[in-house]
């Protein structure tokens, strides 16, 4: 099945403000920007499930986003579909994660409450519109943001096809949207297959599930491992696309992924081992949150006094607000600084800023 866009390639193209193309093409040049951004180079050091894991072979927020890529991209080529738009929103999807994963999310979510609350979808708009460089964004197509921001890989539709109408981006403010390519509902569904086996195969790893727990239903249907399972889903996918004229899963496929889903939730996700996590993470993030409000409020962006606070996350904090002070200026609201630099930090960064934090300084002196 060849399929095509109903939107026409001029608005798919279209940036926030003009710019020179090149060699590169529009998509190809958006996912460039994008593995070249801070943000993105972040992500290897970001939880996907499990919190700062001590084992190199556990997924991080990077290797998932490259595995939705893969998939994304097969799917495409199979149905004609651009590739490089593919990789673009694929690689840029989930650069609004906070450290920590959900866990992050939920406590964002709760001090945002006035705002509407925090979701990662629509937060990685406003990291590649906005603050990657300094408040400028990456300037990308409509194509790349609409696939971005209507990612959301929470909902497990069956089938899908593009919104008949394009979404105004920076009006989005729920998960109800869709994207409005082929190539970002083939985002869409790749973000699922790429998370249910690797999700399990990693809680195996890590001694969470045993592989006689997993249902029957699942094994037989889907196959007995991560690779196993994609390549079902995915030529599941292209199979059903050329039937129904969508892109979703038979009624079998679909049935044991929602069987899977619903496995991964009680066994790996609500597990008591990741419930234990969550409680430690809310209280570093509390301890994050409650000491970069205290000094923002004191110290504005007066930088040189943070330097009196004498720890290194204060002196980190001032430099982000000298880069970023022109930019919430003209925003005209401060709401989202704490937000947005916690949202940014790592796994790594996040935990070594609160031990700071919560680590005596020892007095020193001068014989």
């Amino acid at each position: 099945m060849k399929v095509q866009n109903h939107i026409n390639s001029e608005t798919l193209c279209k940036r926030l403000y003009p710019r020179k193309e090149d060699i590169r093409g529009y998509f190809f040049r958006d996912m460039t920007a994008i593995i070249h951004s801070y943000p993105y180079r972040r992500l290897k050091h970001k939880t996907q499930v499990f919190f700062a894991p001590h084992n190199d072979h556990i997924c991080t927020r990077m290797e998932h986003v490259m595995h939705v890529a893969t998939i994304a991209v097969t799917i495409c080529k199979a149905l004609g579909l651009d590739t490089d738009l593919a990789w673009a929103i694929s690689v840029g999807h989930d650069l609004g994660h906070t450290p920590f994963g959900h866990t992050g999310e939920s406590m964002l979510s709760k001090y945002l409450e006035k705002q509407g609350g925090f979701c990662h979808e629509i937060y990685s708009l406003r990291v590649v519109d906005h603050l990657i460089n300094c408040g400028k964004g990456l300037n990308l197509t409509y194509a790349v943001r609409d696939g971005i921001i209507n990612h959301c890989g929470e909902k497990f539709e069956q089938y899908l096809e593009p919104a008949a109408e394009p979404c105004v981006p920076e009006e989005v403010k729920s998960r109800s949207f869709y994207p409005c390519t082929w190539e970002g509902i083939a985002v869409r569904m790749s973000d699922k297959i790429a998370y249910l086996g690797r999700d399990l195969e990693d809680a195996m790893r890590l001694g969470l599930v045993k592989e006689e727990d997993i249902p029957d239903k699942v094994t037989r249907l889907l196959g007995g491992g991560n690779s196993s399972m994609i390549n079902t889903m995915v030529c599941d996918a292209v199979e059903n696309a050329g039937k129904i004229g969508k892109i979703g899963f038979s009624d079998q496929v679909y049935e044991a992924m929602v069987c899977l889903k619903k496995f991964n939730y009680e066994h790996i996700y609500q597990s008591q081992e990741l419930i234990k996590y969550d409680q430690r993470i809310q209280r570093l993030i509390n301890t994050l949150w409650e000491y970069l409000s205290e000094i923002f409020d004191r110290y504005g962006f007066d930088y040189s006094r943070y330097d009196g606070e004498q720890t290194n996350i204060a002196t980190e904090f001032a430099g982000y607000l000298r880069k970023m002070e022109a930019f919430y200026r003209s925003e005209k609201d401060f709401s989202y600084v704490i937000p947005d630099y916690i949202a940014g930090m790592t796994d790594k960064f996040a935990i070594d800023s609160a031990t700071e934090l919560l680590s005596p300084r020892q007095f020193s002196y001068n014989i």
